[in-house]
């Protein structure tokens, strides 16, 4: 019998998820014998209810909510002996992995589109014992963008972030840190270092063109800026797509590294939108680890 589990957070996209979830439930039981509807109601479950899911050797696992939903939902599938196939239905303010994937950001469209026949391959991303899968951020601008509150995410969208953000950049802060690249180690001072996996940022669609989902690559940006002159002179270059290492913004593809950052401050490391484990971090991918459900054709 073919099983799947649709883990849905009742909470996200505006408390959206009641009104979807039994049009994702009906969808999916056209592909599938069982469908098991588990409803989170408190931080790690959605993780729980994944890894179970894996112990118990269901053929998909489904998440509907926003990022967090989603990286919870990962976090419980990776590196377990067998892992389902994963897909989800978008419900939260940004949605980088489904811009990535070409799942709609309309969740009545995503449902109603979904086909079990679109597979892919996924990287996951391993940060200390945790994992991602869009981006991990360190530094003043990063730590504005994750301190933007509920409230404001609800009301503005991904325009909540881009405030934050350029509230900040007339921020002087900036740190030392020590990056150990595949390797090769690198003294930096900037205000934001970043780790993505994926060419969105922040809702934002292109910011690292040549980055795919399955590429085996984390993609490291951070800004080479000592003062707000060269903070400003940086954002052509993102809204430009960053491929290569410019003036204005350090760039390199790598597969595992480590960062620290000298000075003694208390830095929040973003992980898909939400706070990470401290500094100093270790970083690695894993490669094609999952096998996930698109959207459109790719």
């Amino acid at each position: 019998m073919k099983k799947a589990v649709l883990i849905v957070n009742p909470s996200s996209g505006n408390e959206e998820a009641e009104k979807y979830e039994s049009q994702a439930q009906k969808k999916l039981a056209t592909f599938f014998d069982e469908v098991e509807v588990l409803r989170t109601e408190a931080e790690g479950d959605a993780t729980k209810f994944a890894r179970q899911a894996a112990k118990d050797k269901v053929d998909s696992v489904f998440a509907m909510g926003g990022d967090g939903t989603v990286n919870e939902a990962i976090s419980g599938l990776a590196e377990q002996e067998y892992r389902p196939k994963f897909g989800f239905f978008p419900l939260g303010t940004v949605n980088d992995l489904a811009r990535s994937l070409k799942i709609s950001m309309e969740p009545q469209e995503a449902i109603s589109s979904f086909n079990v026949d679109r597979k892919s391959s996924l990287d996951i991303g391993k940060i200390n014992d945790d994992y991602f899968m869009n981006i991990v951020s360190v530094g003043s601008i990063p730590e504005a963008i994750s301190n933007v509150d509920v409230e404001e995410k609800t009301k503005f969208g991904k325009l909540a972030y881009f405030i934050s953000g350029v509230k900040e950049v007339f921020n002087d802060q900036t740190y030392h840190f020590s990056l150990e690249i595949d390797g090769e180690t690198t003294e930096i001072e900037s205000s934001a270092v970043v780790i993505v996996l994926t060419r969105t940022i922040g809702g934002f669609q292109h910011i690292v063109p040549e980055a795919e989902a399955n590429d085996g690559n984390l993609y490291l940006l951070y800004l080479k800026d000592q003062s707000i002159t060269d903070r400003l002179k940086s954002v052509p270059d993102i809204v430009k797509g960053v491929d290569q290492p410019t003036e204005n913004i350090g760039y390199t593809p790598f597969t595992a590294g480590r960062l620290t950052v000298k000075e003694d401050a208390e830095l929040h490391p973003s992980v898909d939108g939400d706070e990470g484990p401290e500094l100093p971090l270790s970083f690695k991918v894993l490669p094609q680890h999952l096998e996930v459900y698109y959207g459109s054709e790719q």
